[in-house]
């Protein structure tokens, strides 16, 4: 249980990030000769998410739709790194850019998983428990900023790692896979321990980085 709440050493997806913003960085430089801005991805993003999260929870037993949404996850996930590497490396940077950034993500997270709140496979209370932590995750990685510490993104269960999982979960159904009711007892009470530790993990490496400690 304590190796969950490590600090800087939990494992994350997050941790392939410089890996696929390399595989990118030739797309990026096309995409930047045409004068596409970092905010402009960052709100394609966002609307993506938002219209197919829409779109999945007035639909949320369709197979086709389960079946596209790991291709969103992906597809989100690669204008993520897009507008980082265009903010960092063409000198978009601003703080506007920054909000829309955080906000974006939020707000594309719950609306991409608020469908499997509906799916009647899964425990629809816990579920909305995990957006619900998914979201104070990522806040316990933005407040870190405001005692002078760096964004965290420490696992185990960060935002790679949830589109990974729900990813692969909307593959299954969309196969036509029904999960056991001990699996639907257990998948949302797992996902719940491991954002918790998300959140402590990640409170817990700024305050050491800042203090070198945790004080009072």
């Amino acid at each position: 249980m304590s190796t969950l709440f490590a600090t800087a050493t939990v494992p994350s997806m997050y941790r392939l990030k410089a890996a696929f913003q390399a595989w990118l960085r030739p797309l990026i430089r096309v995409v930047a000769e045409l004068g596409v801005t970092a905010n402009q991805i960052t709100l394609t993003a966002c609307a993506l998410s938002v219209g197919f999260g829409l779109l999945l929870i007035s639909q949320p037993q369709s197979r086709a739709l389960l079946l596209l949404l790991p291709v969103l996850l992906f597809l989100r996930m690669a204008l993520n790194a897009m507008d980082g590497l265009l903010a960092r490396e063409f000198g978009q940077q601003s703080k506007l850019g920054a909000c829309l950034n955080e906000l974006g993500d939020v707000v594309s997270d719950a609306f991409l998983y608020i469908p499997f709140v509906y799916l009647g496979n899964l425990d629809s209370l816990w579920m909305l428990v995990v957006i619900l932590l998914a979201v104070i995750s990522e806040m316990a990685g933005v407040v870190t900023v405001m005692i002078g510490a760096s964004r965290r993104y420490d696992g185990p269960m960060g935002k790679s790692d949830r589109a990974l999982v729900f990813g692969a979960l909307a593959l299954w159904f969309g196969l036509g896979g029904r999960v056991a009711p001990s699996v639907s007892y257990l998948f949302p009470r797992l996902m719940t321990l491991l954002l918790i530790a998300t959140v402590v993990n990640r409170v817990r490496a700024g305050l050491l980085e800042t203090t070198g400690g945790i004080d009072g």
